[in-house]
């Protein structure tokens, strides 16, 4: 018999059964369906997430870190997350990185924008502060900017301009500023003013030297609370408050509202309700250091980590480069240079690992229903050997070969595989697209978020699923085929 004889053949067999190649087919219908959909869904996971990264520009910023103020301070000994070789551990993986040997100062800033590839680098300052505006005072974040400013975080704006030069007393706010200051809306907030809020100490003779005039006597005491009304002195040091005066000149738009990457802020940049010019961010902090940040640079200095009269510098920068390609090199210099740095690149490999084995077990979990449905195509298979004896006995009586009768069985299993797995594959795509749309009826869209695919489906992942139910099937039938090619023509001629 030539191919198409078998191949019709085979078509005619499952048509006359039609009730159970539909229900076999079903089988392999569903277990290609939980296939494709689990495999997707983790696909589309991965691809939003990177999508997510793209979108809020961390491919092309790498943060760059000294030798900060407390590792100054502590010169000499051996923390506990340092290893023998003089490393340490950092991030989510724990990856090993070299500890920087240098200070992140005005020097090494410099010498990072020279750097071939690298566009700029913002030096990251942030500082507590307490604010007056509009009337109300709330304790923020406020963060120092070098300007002009090509950073992503400051492209678009909700009012207003960016800060016109370093020199200006001028800041730019955040939406959150708004909001915890009640102001209605962006334009309410431009020209108007926000305070620095800090004490101005109160000196006397009495404190300028204990040489010069005894200690005053200490008010009684209980285990360190005063039992007489000592705190009337700090009550009046209290209220002495001064402020440095800003202008309010814009409102950004930190947060990106649609796409994959809404909700974030772009690049590496640390968040932050206030930004001001980095000279006058520098000049306050040096100002106004607190307990903690005085005994840590007297400790550097006494150690010789830091030289007298010398200053620390920023505990890290963001440094932007022209091309993604770049990237490496320009790493491998900052390492060069005696810096440490770190960029979402370090953690792609590990996030590629992660979702492997995501979409390894999703995939084992769907391929168990497959498993089930090739039970049912060679139970299938078995039936028909059982109602076809006679048939089977008079084509070999008159000449068909084993492998005929073999090909005969594949062919069958091949079809209930194929067209199987394009159904299951369809049906895959038309519960992704349902998923997809309640999600964002009943979750995105009420939180104000803009529609989300949380499902991938590439060509070869479909093309995989029906190859595989082809596969799967065709193995269901081995045994089913081996069976009917071992059937005894005249035995067969005498089954009822």
């Amino acid at each position: 018999m030539s191919f198409l004889d078998i191949l019709r053949l085979a078509f005619r067999n499952l048509h006359q059964a039609k009730l159970r190649a539909f229900l076999t087919t079903m089988g392999v219908i569903v277990g290609v369906a939980v296939i494709v959909t689990m495999v997707s869904f983790g696909l589309g996971l991965q691809g939003n997430m990177v999508a997510r990264f793209g979108a809020l520009d961390l491919f092309n910023e790498i943060s760059v870190f000294g030798r900060s103020l407390t590792n100054l301070a502590t010169a000499g000994l051996k923390p506990s997350n340092r290893n023998a070789d003089g490393e340490f551990r950092r991030g989510p993986g724990q990856r090993r990185d070299k500890s920087p040997t240098r200070v992140l100062d005005d020097a090494g800033i410099a010498e990072i924008a020279k750097i071939p590839g690298v566009a700029y680098v913002q030096p990251n300052l942030t500082l507590w502060v307490y604010m007056r505006s509009n009337d109300r005072v709330r304790s923020e974040v406020a963060a120092g900017t070098s300007v002009p400013n090509a950073a992503s975080r400051f492209k678009e704006f909700g009012a207003g301009q960016m800060i016109s030069s370093e020199q200006a007393d001028e800041v730019v706010v955040t939406e959150s500023f708004l909001n915890d200051f009640e102001y209605a809306k962006p334009e309410d907030a431009i020209g108007k003013t926000v305070e620095f809020l800090t004490t101005r100490a109160k000196t006397s003779d009495a404190t300028k030297s204990q040489d010069e005039k005894p200690r005053a006597e200490e008010p009684a005491n209980f285990f360190g609370i005063p039992l007489d009304d000592a705190g009337d002195e700090d009550d009046e040091n209290s209220q002495n408050v001064s402020a440095r005066t800003f202008r309010i000149v814009g409102v950004l738009n930190t947060k990106i509202k649609e796409g994959p990457g809404q909700g974030g802020l772009a690049g590496l940049m640390p968040r932050a309700a206030v930004y001001l010019p980095l000279p006058a961010a520098r000049a306050w902090a040096l100002e106004h250091r607190g307990p903690g940040a005085k005994i840590a640079l007297a400790l550097a200095r006494q150690s010789g980590a830091l030289e007298e009269g010398a200053m620390e510098g920023y505990d890290s920068a963001v440094v932007r480069v022209n091309d993604p390609v770049a990237l490496t090199a320009v790493r491998d210099r900052l390492t060069e240079l005696g810096f440490g740095s770190f960029s979402i690149v370090d953690e792609m490999e590990q996030i590629r690992t992660v979702f492997l084995i995501i979409d390894s077990v999703l995939g084992l979990l769907g391929g168990i229903s497959l498993l089930v449905a090739s039970f049912g195509i060679a139970n299938t298979m078995v039936m028909s050997i059982l109602e076809r004896t006679r048939e089977i006995g008079i084509m070999k009586a008159i000449g068909a070969e084993d492998r005929e009768i073999k090909l005969i069985f594949f062919l069958e299993a091949a079809v209930i595989g194929f067209f199987g797995g394009v159904i299951g594959v369809i049906v895959a795509w038309v519960v992704e697209a349902l998923a997809n749309r309640l999600a964002y009826r009943f979750i995105l869209k009420p939180q104000g978020a803009t529609f989300v695919d949380f499902f991938s489906l590439p060509f070869w992942l479909a093309a995989s699923a029906i190859l595989f139910a082809l596969v799967v099937s065709i193995l269901a039938a081995l045994y089913p085929a081996s069976r009917a090619a071992r059937i005894d023509p005249v035995r067969a001629l005498r089954h009822d």
